[in-house]
């Protein structure tokens, strides 16, 4: 919760006596223009046992989920991430069968050039939250992956909008059609707590970029009657703004 004390945010949210909150992994499948488009890949299932243990990380079900609406790995045409912290990128890559390869081997990865430069190459600032280089190696040879500079249309209707803030790199996604208006705003807004603008992380790289950003997507989706689909809320996956 950022610099709000627990005192006061404890009445919001709980934490265990490791002071852990759960949270979820919400990872949104889009279907346009006959393509079957994700956002972010989750934990994957190579993660160390001291960060499962640090974490209390679930098992990796994304594939088996894909396939409970009838969709294999090999399905899905793009992948974009909002940003390369493990959380929302370490399913890039699975181990299958004793075998470490994309999760994903038909799909286009799309990623702002900043953030997969930060990630390649991370500082001591950031460099707990990019802990799998051999994973970004494996993409960057199978040549499945899209860098981009700001706003970027992938298909009429999805548009990924630079916004920093979270990370260097960070990116929201806008969701448009007939007339009616989503965001998949990833660390951005990852909690329906966090809805409120002075609440937001302690790994926020950028405060006041991650405000403005936060007031942006929130004002059009008021004004709109929109949607926001949150990537860590296990209790609530989106939200209308009604209000």
């Amino acid at each position: 919760m950022g610099v709000m004390p627990k005192v006061l945010w404890q009445k919001i949210v709980a934490a265990d006596e490791k002071n852990r909150v759960v949270l979820a992994l919400n990872i949104l499948l889009i279907r346009a223009e006959g393509k079957n488009i994700l956002i972010d890949t989750g934990i994957g299932n190579k993660i160390s046992d001291k960060i499962r243990k640090i974490y209390d990380a679930s098992e990796f079900e994304l594939i088996e989920n894909l396939q409970k609406l009838g969709i294999e790995r090999t399905d899905i045409d793009y992948v974009i991430l909002t940003h390369l912290h493990f959380d929302h990128a370490g399913g890039i890559v699975t181990s299958l069968n004793g075998k470490t390869e994309l999760t994903f081997p038909n799909a286009m990865h799309i990623i702002q050039k900043k953030e997969w430069q930060v990630a390649k190459d991370p500082d001591e600032l950031n460099r707990a939250s990019y802990n799998f280089k051999d994973d970004l190696t494996l993409l960057e040879k199978s040549g499945s992956y899209k860098l981009v500079n700001g706003s970027y249309e992938l298909v009429p209707g999805i548009t990924v909008e630079f916004t920093g803030g979270h990370s260097e790199g960070m990116q929201v996604v806008r969701l448009e059609s007939e007339g009616k208006l989503a965001y998949y705003a990833g660390d951005i807004i990852p909690l329906d707590v966090q809805r409120h603008l002075s609440i937001n992380s302690a790994y926020d790289l950028n405060r006041k970029d991650l405000f403005i950003a936060k007031k942006r997507i929130l004002t059009e989706l008021k004004d709109k009657k929109g949607i926001l689909f949150y990537a860590h809320d296990a209790e609530k996956q989106w939200v209308r703004l009604t209000e």
